[in-house]
């Protein structure tokens, strides 16, 4: 699913597989069908947005795997379901009700609205749902896909991830417009999950043409690709006038792609830009000069600085390999709790990002359940107690305050992570420990990391859907996606599963509640913020929203 969001990455599942098109594959993007609009930013007249952007990873659906190409694939693409953030519920998308569920929790069974069309004009059916959450599923793409655990619940996801068979037994086509989907155990939240904007129908040519579509997908949304994705340079999207729900009042949205931050501010300021991410230690001036958004999400003019709380947490990930954070070392725990005590993090949200974030108290973000029984007893700032661990794990300081124990603090250098790396470089340094810091761009740092290539990294999980179930499993339990220090423990395990199942949603919060703390006692990672938006919206927007998951509402934008 970045700090900054557009600059610093963070997403759901993280390993990225490189790659680029070939030269013949742009050309064969007729293949997908329908006619471009002519190249290059839209005229200027027309009502359209300049929204800022990095590169992407993926901006096909099947592998939406982060904030950049989410932000396009949630453009371009509607699913069964979407997130009402009013009714904080899911609600029908491309579904024309709320789906059917088989008394035992297991059958979800979905009736899809009439008439709805693909971009290139092929009708969207219940087929294509299944075509798309094949391609979300199957290990033969050229780049298997980093989401397709949102499908681990489906009855036959095993089997057909693992290449044994060509069938996905828990997807159904019941006729044209009734797709029917069979879980191996009952999830009360899976309608949430089918929220996701990478769980989207797709057309017959994303199979007849896969390279040409990982290039320029053909959705089923508001706005359409009107030309192939210029790679670090744009992304021209262009209102679908045949679309099945509420026209655009834009008639389009320019995405210019830009490595940094501060130059898009820039741009901003200068009047070329509609959206941009406020650099470090420019909030409170921005604030006075825009002004603050009344609901944080939305920006208005004179009220357009965006500081709302997101569902996001950064923290610190050990390497399951390293010698003093890792599985080997029997004192593990004792030092990961040690370092998360020897850590000043209101010191780090008030100093580098003006007191516009909270300190983390645990993985799980208040924003989407604030009991006190998620708190980790480690995520505090106590450095007399972090040294006394140390002492115990069998690092005691000699004389001149140093310990025998070093590491090392891996992140992407594309980011605006250097500042809050070398604050915590300061606060381990001061109960002893030896900190060098070692920087990569940023898909060489998500090879590392499925490498197990690293020592102290860092990530962000926002959430792929807003549930607490989204923050336990795919992180922490055994053999998850995005679990890289390889944590286990067989009773959250046991608890995660159960929780599942459990269809009183309090209930359901409640055992959450349980499991967040049992973990917190391991630390497997240390929280340290949680996220809030730094983003600034143009006077020229009469109205634009960035919700607390950081997608982009371009379909119900408007220019003042």
């Amino acid at each position: 699913m970045a700090d900054t969001k557009f600059t610093q990455p963070v997403m759901g599942r993280r390993t990225f597989i490189g790659g680029t098109l070939a030269a013949g594959a742009v050309a064969a993007l007729a293949g997908c069908g329908g006619e471009s609009k002519d190249g290059g930013k839209p005229a200027s007249g027309d009502k359209v947005m300049n929204f800022y952007l990095s590169e992407p990873a993926f901006i096909d659906p099947y592998n939406a795997q982060e904030n950049q190409g989410t932000a396009v694939v949630f453009a371009t693409f509607d699913g069964l379901m979407e997130w009402d953030w009013d009714t904080a519920s899911p609600v029908p998308a491309c579904a024309a009700e709320a789906p059917t569920v088989s008394e035992d929790g297991r059958v979800y069974t979905f009736k899809l609205r009439e008439g709805m069309k693909f971009h290139n004009g092929d009708p969207v059916d219940a087929e294509s749902f299944i075509r798309g959450w094949k391609r979300v599923a199957s290990p033969k793409m050229e780049a298997p896909s980093d989401i397709c655990y949102h499908l681990a619940p489906v009855a036959g996801y095993k089997e057909f991830n693992a290449g044994d068979t060509e069938e996905f037994a828990g997807l159904k086509a019941v006729d044209e417009l009734t797709l029917e989907v069979t879980l191996t155990d009952p999830m009360a939240d899976f309608p949430a999950v089918c929220c996701h904007p990478g769980l989207a129908p797709v057309p017959q040519c994303a199979l007849d043409d896969p390279k040409a579509f990982l290039e320029r997908p053909i959705g089923n949304g508001p706005f359409m690709l009107t030309e192939p994705w210029k790679h670090n340079q744009y992304i021209n999207l262009a209102k679908f006038e045949d679309y099945y729900g509420d026209a655009p009042k834009l008639d389009g949205v320019y995405m210019s792609i830009q490595k940094d931050p501060d130059t898009a501010f820039n741009e901003f300021e200068a009047g070329s830009m509609d959206f941009a991410a406020i650099p470090t230690g420019k909030i409170k001036k921005t604030v006075e000069k825009y002004g603050k958004s009344e609901d944080g999400f939305t920006s208005t003019p004179g009220k357009q600085v965006m500081l709302g709380t997101e569902l996001s947490t950064y923290f610190l990930i050990p390497s399951p390999t390293d010698p003093y954070l890792g599985k080997d070392n029997p004192k593990a725990s004792m030092v990961r709790r040690a370092l998360s005590l020897a850590i000043d993090r209101q010191n780090i949200v008030d100093t580098l990002f003006e007191g516009s974030r909270m300190p983390a108290t645990s993985i799980m973000p208040t924003s989407i359940d604030d009991s006190p029984e998620n708190v980790w007893e480690d995520c505090k700032y106590d450095p007399e107690a972090a040294a006394k661990l140390l002492d115990e794990a069998g690092y005691p300081a000699n004389g001149d305050g140093k310990r025998d124990i070093q590491i090392t603090l891996n992140y992407n250098g594309d980011g605006d992570h250097g500042d809050l790396m070398s604050a915590v470089q300061l606060n381990l340094e001061k109960v002893g420990i030896t900190v060098e810091q070692s920087t990569v761009e940023w898909a060489t740092y998500l090879t590392q990391l499925s490498e197990k290539n690293f020592c102290l990294g860092r990530l962000g999980w926002t959430a792929d859907y807003p549930t607490m179930d989204n923050f336990l499993y795919p992180n922490f339990y055994t053999g998850a996606d995005n679990n890289y220090e390889e944590y286990s423990n067989p009773e959250a395990d046991k608890l995660m599963l159960e929780a599942r199942q459990i269809k009183d949603e309090e209930q359901r919060k409640a055992a959450c509640r349980k499991i967040c703390n049992l973990i917190g006692k391991d630390m497997p990672v240390i929280p340290i913020m949680f996220y809030a938006h730094n983003y600034v919206g143009s006077e020229r927007m009469k109205s634009f929203k960035y919700d607390a998951q950081a997608k982009p509402h371009f379909q119900t934008a408007e220019l003042a």
